[in-house]
């Protein structure tokens, strides 16, 4: 009986979890507000039969990125759809009024397709991170050779399971550099003073050998040859 206990829950532990390893998600989870950063979309293959031959990815709308390049994938090609803004936003001191609002990769053949039982990777250059976002979510789609497509769109919250999570990014505070504190004046006086007192010894003892060697060469010319 405790056997079949046993392998109730471990059939039931596998069914639970199984999902969440086929998700589509966005790596790593996360990233630092004005940075520059590199993500990754991972694309599994949930298909027995079917391969994946497309993701599009819709970027936030309420935080905006400025900046957002692709990185190539072989037997793929991707393609951006922009959108205008109301408000412009900044980088580094330039007015960004357009932005890319979604990332389409295509499978430009059968074999370059992802196959069942393998997952593809498509990296993504993404900043200045906004820096008022704690989160940013990116709905995906994801395309099946057989006409089949999973809408990764389902928007985190606290304490949900969700049945089709959509890739998310949490984003953290910058870490603050803190510079070494400079020497006080008092403490710098005394290392002054302590370098004026090395110079003043170290001046005498010149004198002192000077004098000496004076005193020297002069008796030496007194003494009778």
């Amino acid at each position: 009986m405790r056997k079949l206990i046993a392998a109730f829950a471990f059939i039931t532990v596998l069914l639970v979890a199984t999902p969440a390893f086929a998700h589509v998600t966005v790596n790593p989870k996360e990233v630092v507000a004005g940075n520059f950063e590199r993500v990754a979309f991972r694309v599994p293959n949930e298909s027995d039969d079917a391969r994946t031959t497309k993701l599009e990815v819709f970027l936030p709308e309420n935080a905006p990125i400025a900046s957002v390049s692709t990185m190539p994938v072989a037997g793929w090609t991707a393609a951006v759809t922009k959108r205008k803004l109301d408000k412009p936003i900044d980088m580094h001191g330039t007015a960004v009024s357009e932005v890319v609002s979604v990332i389409t990769w295509t499978a430009s053949s059968a074999d370059a397709a992802v196959k069942p039982g393998q997952f593809q990777e498509f990296p993504v250059s993404l900043g200045p991170i906004p820096s008022d976002a704690k989160q940013l979510v990116f709905k995906a789609l994801q395309t099946y050779s057989d006409g089949a497509v999973v809408r990764w769109i389902d928007e985190p919250k606290k304490g949900a399971e969700l049945e089709h999570p959509a890739p998310v990014l949490n984003v953290i505070a910058p870490v603050a550099v803190v510079s070494p504190k400079s020497p006080s004046l008092a403490s710098g006086e005394n290392s002054n003073g302590g370098n004026n007192i090395v110079g003043w010894v170290a001046l005498g003892a010149a004198l002192l050998a000077l004098f000496l060697a004076g005193f020297a060469l002069v008796r030496s010319r007194r003494l009778p040859s």
